[in-house]
Order: structure tokens, then C-alpha cells, then sequence
């Protein structure tokens, strides 16, 4: 029966990837009605903790996006690469990145791309080079970030499994793993395909009045638009209440205590601390409440909860009746070979476009077979794997303000711009992750490779052409 509800499992998979938008968690509510209506299953539990700490995240991140908060960091990210436009291989990833850590969603990297391609072209560098890297980095950026779904569902599983986890714990590893693994990326984009000059379908390209006056173009700069006071405030409110969360996170004392005299949970803490945030930048810039609903990322945050709602409680129902089954038969062999489960969460992942989803669906299913919590904590970089089909927004977005052709999907579809980046930089973050975990020598292993790599980024290079 458990091969039965599996192929269930992948079939209603399938079918919403090709659906899209929410389509999966709600075809998740109804792999669940046919477990419990035709198998007579018991339904496991939805992940409510989870989609609270989604809905907390989102309200406030919509809310500094109304403000024009989000406008003034892309401004600054703009006028880094601006400054340094030959380090732009690096800089575009390491902004990218950084946004997404910031405000804990991917979805902020949309205005920077045409800034990207305009600092790239102008400076005669294969604008494919920092595109595809930028864009795998803004997911990358999702463990790493203390306010993003990921995050909550690890404190989550944690809580519910009664194993004592602190949100210090997983960021330390999370975000030196995938800074390095990024920027490992980016150091393999640097030389990747031919300079402009030399690449005979770009000159082509170049060589049709018509397709020239498109590449070229108007140059795509923010730094024109005007910097309101609203935009100062909403910023400086959201990241003091960032700040406010990681400052708790270092110190549970800070936290109230519960009856049994421990500290709160610190995954009921964002939500509250969160939902908190947005209402300081509701109260201190009068931006219309009507207004935050609109707000892309709300829209793109609402979809993430009901996927995350459909799917995982269509995967806790299938782990929650076999549990014994899958112990039985996969419990020696993860336990021999613990990072194999880090090859189960990536393939997981191709299907599921969400580190969030991938991650409720999996963490059960670790806990379930005693991992220990520093191994998966090591590698849960391994949660994105959704470049493998090039169908995610960002990576889509990219290749549509690239107007040199360069970012592109391969005639055989997994040949894209993204496949490389993505492998070494996910692939060498958990490596990176469950050596830091796991290991003595694994935080020392880092600060080496940093330090190497910050040497090979900041040496001067001579300037391309086209």
C-alpha cells in the first residue's frame, strides 16, 4: 500500500507542475481526501506553525514593499555594481543573495536583473555570466535568511520532535555554506561561454539593425527614482525588527516564559515579532493597509502557504501511516549513510519549486528515521533543486531581461544557463553545510576557502569587449 499512496503521491506531483501557480497545494487537499476517503487513512496534521510564520513574514514584507522599502535596497545594490561593474560576476550574486537573506523571499530580485544586464553589457562582460548565477543565488539565499519560511519550518519539526534547536544554530551553518557555495558559483561563471566578441551568434544578433536597436536599448537604472521619507522609514522599521529577531535568537532569555518556566518557542516568536513589524511600519508611515494585499510579494507569499498547506499535509498523512514500514526499510541505510538523505531532499525539490514545501515534506521523514539534527541541519541547502526544469519565475525573468540571448533554455532543455551554476553552488553549500555541522575541521575549511576566494574575486582582471 505505501508504493500505492507513493505514486499517488508523485502523480498529484506531476499533475500540479504542470497546473502551476497554487495548483499543488490544492491538489494536495485532495490526495488527501482520496487517502482518507477510498484507503480510510487518518489524515496527519497540516503544517500550521509553518504557514503562520509564511502569513507573519509576508504581511510585513508587503508591507515594507508598499513603503518603497524594497525600491531603496535595490538602489543600493544598483549603485554597488554601478561602482564596480568588472566585478559584476560576483557582485550581482552577492546582492541577489543578500536581498533574499534580508527580506526572506526570493521574489526581491526582479527589479535588479535589468540593472544586472545593463551593468554587464555596458561593461562588454557575457551578460549569461552574472545573470544565471544572480538568479540561483536569490534562492540560495532562503536558508540563509532568519525570517524565511525555511528556517520556520526547521524550528517547527524541531519543536514538534521535542529536540531543543535554536535559530543561532542553523544560521551559522546556512549562511557561511551557502555564501561560499555562491560564490563558488560565481567563480566558475566568470569564464563560462564566449566573450561577446567572439561569440558568432551574438554578433549575428548584433549585426541586424533590428535586433541591435533591442539589445542595446534604453539603459534600465532605478537610481532615478525619488527616495521618499515613507520608503526611509518602512526600511529602517523592518530591519530594526530583523535585527530584534536575531538579537532573541541570541539570547532565549529575552523570550517569555511558558508555564512549565522554559522560553517560548522561538517559532511563535516570529510570528508575533513579525506581525508586530508590520504594524510599526503600518503605524510610523501611513502607507494604505488596502494597498499591502496588492503587493507582489503577498500575492507570490500566499501562493507558498497554500502549497505548503495542500502538500504537506498530503505527505504527513502517507509518512504518518508507514512510518514503521519506512524505518524498517530505509532506516539502516540512512543511518550508515546519513548525506544521502540530502540526495532525497534535491530530488524532492525538483518537483516541488519550494524550500519550504521540500523541506515540511522531508524534515518528518529525517526526524522519523534519527537523523542527528546537525546533519540536517548540514544540509539543508540541499532543499533547492528547482533550477533543474528552468521553470521558476526568477530564472524565467532572467532570461527575458537578458537581451543578448545569452541566458537561455538549450535546445535540449536541461542544457540551460542555470543547470552548472546551480549544481556547484547548492552542491558544494551542502557539502560545505555538513562539514561545518558535523565536523571540527568544517568551520575552518570554510574561513580557508573565503579567504582563497576573496582573493581570486578581487584581483584585477583586464576589461572585455564586444
Amino acid at each position: 500500500m505505501f508504493w500505492i499512496h507513493f505514486a499517488l503521491l508523485l502523480g498529484i506531483i506531476l499533475v500540479g507542475i504542470r497546473f502551476g501557480g497554487m495548483a499543488l497545494g490544492l491538489l494536495g487537499g485532495l490526495g488527501v481526501s482520496i487517502l482518507a476517503f477510498v484507503f480510510g487513512l487518518v489524515p496527519g496534521s497540516p503544517p500550521v506553525s509553518v504557514m503562520m510564520i509564511i502569513l507573519a513574514v509576508v504581511a510585513a514584507s508587503a508591507a515594507l514593499e508598499v513603503t518603497g522599502g524594497l525600491n531603496l535596497l535595490v538602489q543600493a545594490a544598483e549603485r554597488l555594481l554601478r561602482k564596480r561593474p568588472e566585478k559584476v560576476v560576483y557582485l550581482a550574486p552577492i546582492c541577489t543573495w543578500s536581498l533574499t537573506t534580508l527580506v526572506g523571499t526570493g521574489h526581491s530580485v526582479y527589479p535588479l536583473l535589468p540593472v544586472i544586464y545593463d551593468v554587464a553589457y555596458g561593461k562588454g562582460i557575457r551578460p549569461e555570466r552574472p545573470m544565471a548565477i544572480a538568479s540561483v543565488a536569490s534562492q540560495m539565499g532562503i536558508t540563509a535568511s532568519p525570517i524565511a519560511a525555511a528556517a520556520a519550518v526547521v524550528l517547527a519539526n524541531a519543536a514538534s520532535n521535542d529536540v531543543n534547536l535554536s535559530l543561532m544554530e542553523i544560521l551559522t551553518v546556512t549562511i557561511p555554506a551557502t555564501f561560499l557555495g555562491m560564490l563558488l558559483a560565481a567563480t566558475w561563471s566568470v569564464r563560462r561561454g564566449k566573450d561577446l566578441a567572439e561569440d558568432p551568434e551574438f554578433q549575428a544578433r548584433l549585426a541586424d539593425p533590428e535586433q541591435r536597436a533591442r539589445i542595446e536599448g534604453d539603459r534600465t537604472t532605478t537610481l532615478n527614482a525619488e527616495v521618499n521619507r515613507t520608503a526611509k522609514v518602512g526600511l529602517a522599521v523592518f530591519i530594526a525588527g530583523i535585527a530584534a529577531i536575531v538579537l532573541v535568537a541570541l539570547f532565549p532569555s529575552l523570550l517569555p516564559a511558558m508555564d512549565n518556566g522554559k522560553p517560548l518557542s522561538m517559532s511563535v516568536a516570529i510570528q508575533f515579532m513579525m506581525l508586530t513589524v508590520g504594524a510599526l511600519i503600518l503605524l510610523s508611515t501611513k502607507i494604505k493597509a488596502a494597498a499591502i494585499p496588492e503587493a507582489s510579494v503577498f500575492k507570490a507569499g500566499m501562493t507558498a502557504v497554500i502549497t505548503v498547506f495542500g502538500i504537506a499535509w498530503f505527505s504527513d498523512t502517507i509518512v504518518a501511516t508507514h512510518k514503521v514500514m519506512i524505518l524498517a526499510q530505509v532506516g539502516d541505510m540512512v543511518q550508515a549513510a546519513p548525506w544521502t538523505f540530502a540526495l532525497a531532499m534535491f530530488a524532492v525539490s525538483i518537483f516541488l519549486k519550494s524550500q519550504a514545501a521540500t523541506l515540511t515534506v522531508m524534515l518528518p521523514m529525517g526526524f522519523t528515521l534519527g537523523l542527528p539534527t546537525d546533519v540536517l541541519i548540514g544540509v539543508l541547502p540541499a532543499c533547492y533543486a528547482y533550477f533543474v526544469f528552468c521553470f521558476y519565475p526568477s530564472d524565467l525573468a532572467a532570461i527575458n531581461f537578458d537581451r543578448s540571448g545569452t541566458t537561455r533554455i538549450g535546445k535540449y532543455v536541461f542544457n540551460h544557463s542555470f543547470m552548472v551554476p546551480g549544481l556547484i553552488g547548492v552542491g558544494s553549500a551542502t557539502v560545505l553545510g555538513y562539514l561545518m555541522a558535523t565536523t571540527a575541521f568544517g568551520l575552518w575549511l570554510a574561513l580557508a576557502l573565503m579567504a582563497l576566494l576573496a582573493f581570486i574575486a578581487l584581483r584585477p582582471r583586464p576589461e572585455a569587449a564586444y
